[in-house]
């Protein structure tokens, strides 16, 4: 499909600058916020008028632009971007009786607004699109990437994934029954058999084209479904798997999106099964939270873990005897019904 060359990622963990994943960044009120750096390149006017989600998505991409050719397009995937700075708009309409409303909030409020401020400060007049697709927005992004990549061979391409905690957002899903409803910390969040996980944020960017030469990892195949039927879904893994993994070749690493909550975890032992024994099986979701667009974590997580020695322990459920993960597949199941399979070959 497409090579990634660079990424970068604003996350709950230290994965920004300095990467450090084996120390845990524990949870706060069952929230897993985004540590937000000290973002250069970027106006300090410009900052103070960003909603978060913009921001953490430019914080996430400007390192990526800085030094590298003008892409050929920006392609994000978002579910929730600017609905903070939306409802603050429509709280201002009621306040000031709908007169002398501030346009920032306006302007922030949509979902393409961290796509549409990357090509303003850039300069960027090239393909800029958005993808809003829940908990398939990402895999749908990668996607468009894919089919762009494909059809103009010798062009680079900004993909991302990014999504915030807004309060809005967190109590519509708190009373929907995806939050925890007790008190409890990312590091217990696989020991607790309960309905509910932890809420969580993040942007990472990625710059991808279709030219293998010194490429971090290659995005071999990408699938979107929706159902709640767990044998359909193994059975279009296992028809993924057949289809896309190389002869004689296997899962080395499965990167489960698993995040804690009872209801959805036959969905991920089910793939599990699929996948193989001879597999290692590491979660991620404890270091970044559930929120739709959480497979970018997952996939700046396959660039930066090329085996064993960089895994960090708290991420792994089941260990192998694998020496490297040349294969890594990633799946990720959204509220039961979006269900995301992402192969990466080292």
């Amino acid at each position: 499909m497409f090579y990634i060359h660079h990424t970068v990622c604003i996350s709950p963990q230290h994965t920004f600058s300095t990467i450090n994943i084996d120390d845990l960044v524990e949870s706060a009120e069952n929230k897993l916020n985004a540590l937000e750096p000290a973002y250069s390149g970027v106006a300090p006017a410009m900052l103070r008028r960003m909603g978060k989600a913009v921001r953490i998505g430019v914080g996430a991409a400007m390192p990526l632009l800085a030094n590298a050719p003008m892409p050929g397009g920006i392609i994000l995937g978002t579910a929730n971007g600017g609905m903070g700075e939306s409802v603050k708009f429509l709280q201002q309409i009621v306040e000031y009786n709908e007169d002398m409303l501030t346009p920032g909030n306006f302007v922030q409020s949509t979902a393409n607004a961290t796509a549409s401020q990357i090509s303003l400060i850039t300069g960027n007049k090239g393909y800029n699109t958005t993808h809003v697709h829940r908990g398939l927005a990402f895999e749908n992004a990668m996607i468009d990437a894919a089919m762009m990549s494909k059809e103009h061979r010798e062009t680079s391409y900004l993909l991302g994934g990014v999504d915030e905690i807004s309060t809005y957002n967190y109590n519509i899903d708190y009373l929907e029954g995806l939050y925890k409803k007790e008190k409890i910390s990312n590091k217990d969040l696989y020991n607790v058999n309960t309905v509910g996980t932890i809420a969580g944020e993040g942007a990472a960017m990625f710059l991808i084209n279709s030219n293998a030469e010194n490429a971090l990892a290659k995005v071999q195949a990408v699938a979107a479904i929706h159902s709640a039927d767990e044998e359909y879904i193994t059975a279009q893994l296992q028809h993924f798997l057949h289809t896309h993994l190389p002869a004689g070749e296997e899962v080395d690493l499965l990167l489960s999106g698993e995040n804690g909550d009872n209801r959805y975890i036959h969905f991920y032992e089910g793939c599990e099964q699929v996948a193989g024994d001879g597999l290692t099986v590491a979660r991620f979701k404890h270091m970044c939270g559930e929120y739709p667009t959480a497979p970018a974590f997952a996939l700046w997580l396959a660039c930066v873990i090329s085996g064993p020695s960089t895994l960090p322990s708290h991420m792994v459920k089941k260990a192998s005897a694998k020496t490297e993960f040349k294969n890594v597949l990633i799946y990720n199941n959204y509220k039961g019904v979006q269900h995301g399979f992402i192969l990466v070959r080292r």
